[in-house]
């Protein structure tokens, strides 16, 4: 179910919402959704890769994770602002409560062979974000990403 909606408040801004079955075999979807969004935004090549890598990453971890061994839904909330360019991407699931910020950051210069399991994909995230939150609120984990573009 896909809602598509112009708000306005005193600058352009476009939201998209995709709600989607959180199973790793629907990223394609839900890269497809972002990619076309952001499309129209007339984003970067390099912010795109960087926003993609970083929606795998976030819609991985949920499809693996939030509801296991179960199965459940995921929110991916895209909201585009003409000025300034930005992208806010937010990911809302059900699951089980979860702030990836909480996270230790992995030791970068250690070997990899050296370093703990894990950690590594929400570090990327937020070095190539310019802005990463959670919150917890009505039962649902949210995440949000944002790009200036």
């Amino acid at each position: 179910m896909i809602f598509n909606g112009r708000i306005s408040c005193g600058k352009e801004k476009h939201v998209k919402e995709l709600v989607i079955g959180a199973r790793t075999d629907n990223l394609d979807q839900v890269i497809a959704f972002v990619d076309e969004n952001l499309e129209e935004a007339d984003c970067s090549m390099k912010a795109q890769m960087q926003i993609d890598v970083a929606v795998e990453e976030i819609f991985v971890n949920i499809a693996q994770y939030a509801y296991a061994p179960a199965e459940g839904e995921a929110v991916i909330r895209l909201d585009t602002e003409k000025d300034p360019g930005a992208v806010t991407i937010t990911f809302i699931d059900s699951g089980v409560p979860f702030n990836p910020l909480a996270v230790e950051e992995p030791d970068v210069t250690l070997s990899a062979k050296d370093r703990k399991v894990g950690g590594l994909g929400i570090f990327m995230v937020k070095r190539s974000m310019d802005d990463v939150a959670y919150e917890y609120a009505d039962n649902k984990n949210i995440l949000t990403i944002k790009k200036n573009i």
